[in-house]
């Protein structure tokens, strides 16, 4: 009898293994494990896993009124594997989950957060962008001959490309015509100028003495430098709670240094788009597009980041395609399918387009290419080619939410490209869905307007 017993339970407990490892093949096991241990959702969202698996379990909520399993109020749930396992969020709050096989075998543990349903307005209208730099950016020397000699004072003060100048005996730089007022009036009394100066994150002090150009008889400090930039960009979204937009989905670079210009002010304006050139493999296409009513101001630029450029806006601007707001997807809703995309290929009308979500890159800190996308739609393809220059900032939509936007094009391929989440964005707005680590750099620029000093 003894042995009987002994025999029962290894032919039990063989048993039992040979179920496990089965099981543990089968599509809905791999479903079932696959689900997060921590979960976020909107409020009012419902997320279903169809697990399939032949087997019954229990689910204990710690708080039922924060979520509800397969429409339950209840804090202890029956449910079925075999059959999809839904999950609603009822409120803002925090609350875990446990799963027991058969209501003994505790198998998941999942901490859920519901965090509060944010609707905003998506854009899709072509913008002209003026952004100005804080202090002059350094793009370049130059050599004056002076006396006989050729000398760039800036470069013989170590003054370098990408150092960008804050400030002039004391002086905060805003516009070119500061320096020259200042570098004239340094030279005519032979004295030196006490540069502040920004390197990096570093701040240095430098002194240097303009010279005088013998043809021209005017003072130079051998340095090229510039403050401002000008393109034009898409609209992403319009926050009407906060009265603040986000646009472009990448950082403006200055085109000689390839360095991010950090924001010292600027404004978006109307734009409006006269022309488009088809982009080929290896040739990417571009909107072309002038300023319309230079005057009306859409926005300020307080901000240039990798995921874009951010600012105040009072009110929505015109021509949007919707003028309601729509719910902001998180990042681990968007999937891989049908999509569309808004944005402007002609005057300043906005179109809905087609795409395709062909690969969705998990992110759990801040990175600028989020998933990859296909441009699907015969009438931009026709027009465009798929995805050009201009274009960066049209917001993605998928299941009549906004979660993300087209950042860059791919080069032998302009029918693809990347997109960023729409999360992020909200972040650098400030935002913030959730608290997140970050680490904020750098896509191509426009074009500059460059002054000789």
């Amino acid at each position: 009898m003894f042995l009987d017993r002994r025999q029962t339970k290894k032919c039990v407990g063989l048993a039992l293994v040979v179920l496990i490892v089965f099981v543990s093949t089968t599509p809905g096991f791999q479903q079932f494990f696959s689900i997060p241990k921590d979960i976020r959702m909107l409020n009012g969202a419902e997320k279903i896993w169809k697990i399939g698996m032949p087997a019954t379990a229990t689910a204990q909520v710690s708080d039922p009124e924060v979520v509800r399993i397969n429409g339950n109020r209840s804090s202890t749930v029956p449910v079925d594997l075999n059959q999809p396992f839904k999950m609603h969020s009822a409120k803002k709050g925090q609350t875990t989950v446990r799963l027991k096989l058969f209501g003994a075998l505790p198998i998941k543990t999942m901490n859920v957060r519901v965090i509060p349903e944010l609707k905003v307005i998506p854009g899709g209208q072509s913008i002209g962008v003026k952004l100005r730099s804080e202090g002059m950016l350094v793009v370049g020397h130059h050599h004056v001959e002076s006396d006989g000699k050729d000398i760039s004072p800036g470069q013989a003060a170590d003054i370098r490309v990408g150092d960008r100048l804050l400030k002039m005996n004391g002086v905060k730089l805003i516009k070119p015509e500061q320096v020259d007022g200042i570098v004239q009036q340094a030279g005519e009394r032979d004295e030196d100028i006490d540069i502040l100066l920004a390197r990096g994150n570093k701040q240095l002090s430098v002194t240097l003495k303009p010279v005088r150009a013998t043809e021209s008889q005017v003072y130079r400090l051998g340095l090229y430098i510039r403050n401002a930039t000008s393109g034009v960009g898409t609209l992403t979204f319009y926050d009407p709670e906060h009265r603040v937009y986000g646009a472009l989905g990448h950082v403006i670079s200055d085109t000689d240094t390839g360095e991010p210009i950090p924001a010292g002010g600027g404004k978006i304006v109307q734009s409006n788009v006269t022309a488009v050139e088809k982009g080929a493999s290896g040739k990417p296409g571009e909107k072309r597009a002038i300023f319309f009513n230079e005057d009306e101001v859409l926005g300020n630029i307080e901000k240039n980041s990798r995921f874009g450029i951010f600012g105040k806006m009072t009110e929505l601007p015109d021509h949007c395609y919707t003028d309601k707001a729509i719910p902001v997807g998180l990042m681990e809703d968007v999937k891989e399918g049908p999509a569309h995309i808004y944005t402007v290929v002609e005057g300043q009308r906005v179109e809905k387009y087609d795409i395709e979500i062909v690969n969705v890159i998990e992110q759990k800190y801040a990175a600028t290419k989020g998933m990859i996308i296909k441009v699907t739609d015969e009438r931009l393809l026709n027009k465009t080619g798929g995805i050009v220059q201009g274009m960066s900032g049209s917001p993605i939509i998928q299941d009549g939410k906004l979660v993300g936007a087209v950042t860059h094009v791919f080069v032998n391929d302009p029918t693809s490209g990347y997109g960023t989440f729409l999360e992020w964005m909200l972040q650098e707005a400030g935002i913030k869905l959730n608290e997140m680590d970050e680490k904020i750099g750098a896509s191509p620029p426009d074009f500059f307007v460059e002054h000789l000093r």
